[in-house]
């Protein structure tokens, strides 16, 4: 005997689990970052409150903040000229790695593997120390400041990494590119600065940028020896104000936080030009 079927139209229940729905939380660094500065600053304001007569964390760096960040343009200063000076040597030294002469290509292989693989610290100390302090041109005496040495030991490592830049770029491109230009009779050098490097150019832009935000990140070692940025303006203010305790997280993170606004938007760009080219 059949069971009776259930009207028609009726629902009929199904048994059923129920599935966790998981979301995504995705934090922005930016946002991170601003958290834990402002994180900070409020627990070195709560330390400081045992002192109600002395200034806050937050008053210090908004007194302090137009000497500190006259540092911090100091600092992008030399990463600019350091950039420029690196980026026109290492483009003869890349092009050097790359020519027919067997010694030129192997004085500037040398070279670049020195400079590439040494310590930017010990580059920056060889400089101001074995640079003078003064330099005389036809009875004309020209001063070297410490920044301007600075600037010139940044700019050795960089000229070494864009020099094999330079290398990898050209080396990318196509032989059918080379091929079909020496048979419409133009000259190696015609090549190489008409048809080659016009296509390296796009190549070459995301890890130029990514040197460059490497070197924004590194000026602050020029405070060592004894240059005025950022980094060293920090610790003058924190002495300055007594050398409290519960400032140093404050102002070091307020450097701290500048450098991550200047060089986080450079990552950005970097990641999308990559995206765009189509470089891998």
């Amino acid at each position: 005997m059949k069971p009776a079927e259930p009207p028609h139209g009726l629902p009929v229940l199904l048994p059923y689990r129920i599935v966790p729905v998981r979301m995504p939380i995705r934090i922005s660094p930016l946002f991170a970052a601003i958290l834990c500065f402002c994180a900070m600053m409020a627990a070195s304001t709560a330390w400081a409150q045992t002192a109600p007569t002395m200034l806050s964390p937050l008053q210090i760096i908004l007194k302090w903040s137009p000497l500190l960040l006259r540092g911090f343009a100091f600092n992008i200063l030399i990463s600019l000229l350091a950039m420029l000076l690196g980026t026109v040597a290492g483009l003869g030294l890349g092009l050097a790695l790359l020519s027919q002469f067997r010694l030129l290509s192997s004085i500037s292989w040398f070279v670049t593997q020195f400079f590439r693989n040494a310590p930017w610290l010990v580059l920056l100390f060889f400089v101001m120390f074995l640079v003078p302090f003064q330099i005389t041109i036809f009875k004309t005496t020209i001063p070297l400041p410490d920044w301007i040495k600075a600037t010139v030991g940044f700019a050795l490592p960089v000229m070494a990494n864009v020099a094999e830049v330079v290398r990898g770029a050209v080396r990318s491109v196509p032989s059918t590119q080379w091929e079909a230009a020496e048979s419409l009779s133009f000259t190696r050098r015609q090549i190489m600065w008409l048809i080659i490097l016009p296509q390296c150019v796009k190549r070459m832009l995301p890890p130029w940028m990514n040197i460059y935000a490497l070197v924004a990140m590194a000026t602050v070692l020029a405070s060592i020896v004894g240059v005025s940025e950022m980094l060293t303006l920090t610790a003058q203010v924190h002495a300055a104000e007594g050398g409290r305790p519960e400032l140093f997280a404050p102002l070091y993170g307020f450097a701290l936080l500048c450098f991550f606004l200047y060089c986080y938007p450079i990552n950005l760009w970097t990641a999308r030009l990559e995206r765009r080219f189509h470089i891998r």
